[in-house]
């Protein structure tokens, strides 16, 4: 009886420190409502946990350049829909869906991508 109580002793402290690994943000920054951006500039891509980021420089209402910072599902997830490591490169001309951030700074996170094959 003393072993079963220590096991589960020490299944439940494991649980205890292990729980915030399974802990994940949520969407409570970024806006319900889709920003479609177009003929946008990859300045970068990067294929990484959490988050794969992709970057790039886009016009604001006014024509002024923005930098932007897209997060994408984690790299595990994108392998299931198509992507590689080598999908984005800097120079690529695309258009972006994403949830941009509330405040309306730039950052998003995304919805769509579309290339400019239209794929």
């Amino acid at each position: 009886m003393a072993r079963s109580l220590t096991a589960t002793l020490l299944m439940l402290g494991a649980l205890a420190v292990s729980s915030p690994l399974l802990a994940h943000h949520g969407n409570a920054a970024f806006s319900d409502k889709p920003v479609t951006l177009k003929d946008v500039k990859v300045t970068s891509f990067s294929w990484s946990n959490p988050h794969s980021l992709i970057e790039f420089e886009a016009k604001d209402d006014k024509g002024k350049m923005q930098h932007w910072v897209v997060e994408t599902a984690a790299p595990q997830a994108l392998v299931l829909i198509g992507w590689t490591k080598s999908s984005l490169q800097p120079g690529d001309v695309i258009r972006v869906t994403t949830y941009q951030e509330k405040k309306g700074a730039p950052p998003g996170r995304l919805q769509k991508v579309v290339l400019a094959d239209g794929s």
